[in-house]
């Protein structure tokens, strides 16, 4: 079942239920993906509807640190937002996880001591490895801790 099924009954469930905010959340979710397999001119990958996921995600918390404190209501509501489109998204490596990749990918390169200036060659090693399964930031983050 595609992503795009699969959000179709959720939002069916969710206007049967009478959850307006997540039936408004899946159905943002359901025109994103639709909007790519339209440009697309085809049916979606699976990578390719996480990408679209991800990327509804990523504006979402964006939107919510842009919002000042006084803003609640917006707040709240991308708080919601964020829970239902989480349940879409792949799981997430965790920060041990992560690190657990870097040594490999560490070890794999050759590098004892990584340095600033190996940090282009690392990353690009790296983040075919972890991309769509792990945030660029915190893997750059993690990446720099390496190097102190």
């Amino acid at each position: 079942m595609s992503k795009i099924e699969e959000v179709r009954g959720a939002m069916v469930k969710a206007m049967k239920a009478g959850d307006k905010e997540t039936k408004e959340t899946l159905s943002m979710l359901l025109a994103a993906l639709k909007n790519k397999a339209i440009d697309k001119r085809d049916d979606l990958t699976e990578e390719e509807e996480t990408q679209v996921i991800m990327k509804e995600i990523k504006q979402t918390k964006e939107t919510l640190e842009m919002t000042p404190a006084d803003r609640t209501e917006i707040i709240d509501d991308c708080r919601k937002r964020l829970a239902v489109l989480e349940q879409y998204a792949p799981k997430m490596m965790d920060e041990t996880e992560i690190r657990d990749v870097i040594s490999s990918t560490l070890t794999e390169a050759g590098i004892d001591a990584p340095t600033p200036k190996d940090k282009g060659r690392i990353m690009k090693v790296l983040m075919p490895k972890v991309k769509g399964k792990a945030d660029g930031k915190l893997v750059n983050d993690i990446l720099t801790s390496f190097m102190q």
